[in-house]
C-alpha cells in the first residue's frame, strides 16, 4: 500500500499525518507552536521553532505508524498562509522571527497606500484588498527595520517565503526555494490572471524580486527532501495554503461548493471554477488550489478570531482549564442569555474589515455567569461565519449562480456538535461533517498523491470523501434571522470602541 504523508504547519501547531490511499489516517503527531506578542497588535513566530516543531512530528508520525521513508509515495505541504518569514541563502538562517498573518504593526502603511489610491489597482491584479493581513507590507517592514537587511536583500542574499517555501527550503537542504500558487495569491504581489509577480506591485512596495520564490502549481515536483533527513529522499508533489488545502480535501472542485475550517481563524472559501470573479460584499478573490497548471478561483471570507476565542476563555479569561471543557460548559445554560460576545481581538475580516473594532462582551444583566459568556463566545464563531456564508451567496446570486446549498465544515472546532448545530440553525442549509475533519492535510497528501501517481484524477478523490454527520437546521428562520440582526448590532459596538 501506498503511504502519503502531509505537514500541516498551523498558527498554533506544528502536525504530520500519514494517510493510506484511501485518504484514511493511520498515524499523526502534533506539538504545540509557541505564540511571540512583542507589543499589542504584534504576533510572531520562530522560524526556527517552526522547523524543529515540524521535523520532530514527521519523525514522530513515521514511527507511530510503523513505516519507513522507503514505504511513502510523496509528501504534502500545507501552511498558515500570508505569515513572512525572510532568511540569509548562505546559512539558511532568519534575518527575523516571522510575522504572523494576525499580525497588524503595517496598518499605517496600509492606511497610506489606500490614501494613494492603489486599492483598485491591487484588487484588479491579485483579488485581494489592501490590509495588514497578507504578506507584502509584511515582507517590506523586515527590509526597512532589521538593520542591514534591504542593502542584503538588493544584493541577492536574502530568500522571501510564505512557510512553505521556509520548510522546503530545510527539507531540501536549500536546494529548492520555491511555493505554489495559492501560497503565492496571499502576498500581494502577486498577479493571479497572469500567474507571475508583478513589476508594478514590487515598485509600488520597494522589494527586490531577488527576493521571491519561484512559482509552481499546487501539484508539482517541488523537489526532494534530504537524504539524511530520513534516511532517503521523498518527493514533495503538493503543496497549498491551509484553506485552499482544506478546499482541495473537501473534494469542492465544482463552482459552487463551499467549506468553512473552524481552527484559529474561520476561513470561508467557495469554489468559482475557471472564472475571477470580483466581491461586492466584502469578500476576497483568491487563486484556488491548482492540481494541472489550470487557473481556478474562489471567493474567501475570513474570520481573524475563531478557535482563538475558546484559547483566549482557557488562558486570559481563566474560564476553562481545557479547550475541550467549553462545550460542556456552554450547553450547562439553554442560550446565551442575551450576552453577545464579539472577539475583535485583532480587528474584524471579511466582510467588514475593520481593523479598528475591539473586541466586546454586551448583553450582560446581573444574572450573567461564565457560562454565558463561554456560550456567547462559541456561538461568536457561528455569527461571524454565518455573516460570510450571506455575503458569499449574495454574490453567487448576483453572478447569475445558486446561493450556497450546503457548507462542507472541517477543523478542531467542527467536532464541536454543539457549534455544528447553531451553525445550520443560523445559515439554514445543512452543515456537513466528513469522517476525516483533518481535511487541510487531507488536501496536501492528495495533491502529492496526483503528483506521485497514487491517485489518477479528481474523480476518484470524489469517491473517497465520505461523511460523517449532517446537521440539519431546525431553528425558525425568523428566530435566526432576528439574532443575526442581534449580532449585527453588537458588531456595530464593537467598530465605535476606541
Amino acid at each position: 500500500m501506498a503511504y502519503l504523508l502531509a505537514l500541516d504547519q498551523g498558527t498554533s501547531s506544528s502536525r504530520s499525518i500519514v494517510f493510506d490511499g484511501m485518504g484514511r489516517i493511520v498515524c499523526q503527531a502534533q506539538v504545540e507552536l509557541p505564540q511571540i506578542y512583542p507589543q499589542p497588535g504584534w504576533v510572531e513566530h520562530d522560524p526556527l521553532e517552526i522547523w524543529r516543531g515540524q521535523r520532530s512530528t514527521l519523525e514522530a508520525a513515521l514511527r507511530g505508524a510503523g513505516i519507513g521513508a522507503g514505504e511513502l509515495a510523496g509528501m504534502g505541504i500545507t501552511n498558515q498562509r500570508e505569515t513572512t518569514v525572510v532568511w540569509h541563502r548562505a546559512t539558511g538562517a532568519p534575518i527575523h522571527n516571522a510575522i504572523v498573518w494576525q499580525d497588524r504593526r503595517t496598518e499605517p502603511l496600509c492606511q497610506q497606500l489606500r490614501a494613494q489610491g492603489h486599492g483598485d489597482m491591487v484588487a484588479q491584479k491579485t483579488g485581494l484588498r489592501i490590509d495588514a493581513y497578507f504578506s507584502a507590507t509584511k515582507l517590506r517592514w523586515l527590509l526597512d527595520h532589521v538593520p542591514g537587511a534591504r542593502a542584503q536583500a538588493q544584493r541577492g542574499e536574502l530568500a522571501f517565503g510564505t512557510v512553505d517555501s521556509w520548510l522546503i527550503w530545510q527539507l531540501t537542504g536549500g536546494r529548492r526555494h520555491v511555493t505554489d500558487v495559492s501560497n503565492a495569491s496571499r502576498t500581494m504581489l502577486f498577479d493571479v490572471h497572469a500567474n507571475t509577480w508583478d513589476d508594478e506591485l514590487l515598485a509600488l512596495l520597494d522589494i527586490p524580486r531577488s527576493l521571491l520564490p519561484e512559482v509552481l502549481p499546487s501539484s508539482r515536483d517541488f523537489g526532494r527532501t534530504h537524504a539524511d533527513l530520513l534516511g532517503r529522499a521523498i518527493p514533495i508533489g503538493g503543496v497549498a495554503g491551509d484553506q485552499q488545502a482544506a478546499l482541495f480535501g473537501q473534494t469542492c472542485f465544482s463552482a459552487g461548493m463551499a467549506k468553512n475550517t473552524y481552527g484559529t481563524g474561520c476561513f470561508m472559501l467557495m469554489h468559482t471554477g475557471e472564472r475571477f470573479q470580483t466581491s461586492a460584499n466584502g469578500l476576497i478573490t483568491t487563486a484556488a488550489a491548482q492540481p494541472d497548471g489550470q487557473a481556478r478561483y474562489a471567493l474567501e471570507g475570513s474570520v481573524f478570531i475563531g478557535g482563538a476565542v475558546v484559547q483566549w476563555l482557557r488562558d486570559g479569561l481563566h474560564a476553562i482549564r481545557a479547550s475541550s471543557e467549553v462545550q460542556q460548559l456552554a450547553e450547562s445554560v439553554p442560550d446565551s442569555g442575551g450576552v453577545m460576545f464579539v472577539p475583535a481581538f485583532t480587528g474584524l475580516g471579511a466582510p467588514y474589515w475593520a481593523s479598528d473594532a475591539r473586541g466586546t462582551i454586551t448583553g450582560l444583566t446581573r444574572g450573567s455567569t461564565l457560562a454565558h459568556i463561554a456560550r456567547a463566545a462559541l456561538e461568536s464563531i457561528a455569527y461571524q461565519s454565518a455573516a460570510l456564508l450571506g455575503a458569499m451567496s449574495r454574490d453567487a446570486v448576483a453572478a447569475g449562480g445558486m446561493a450556497v446549498s450546503e457548507l462542507r465544515v472541517d477543523g478542531g472546532a467542527c467536532v464541536n456538535d454543539l457549534l455544528m448545530q447553531f451553525q445550520a440553525d443560523l445559515l439554514g442549509i445543512p452543515v456537513v461533517r466528513p469522517e476525516c475533519v483533518e481535511t487541510t492535510a487531507l488536501g496536501a497528501a492528495c495533491l502529492a498523491g496526483l503528483a506521485t501517481g497514487v491517485y489518477q484524477g479528481l474523480d476518484e478523490l470524489s469517491a473517497q470523501w465520505r461523511v460523517e454527520r449532517r446537521f440539519m437546521p431546525t431553528m425558525a428562520r425568523a428566530q435566526a434571522r432576528e439574532l443575526m440582526a442581534r449580532w449585527e448590532h453588537a458588531v456595530a459596538q464593537a467598530t465605535l470602541a476606541p
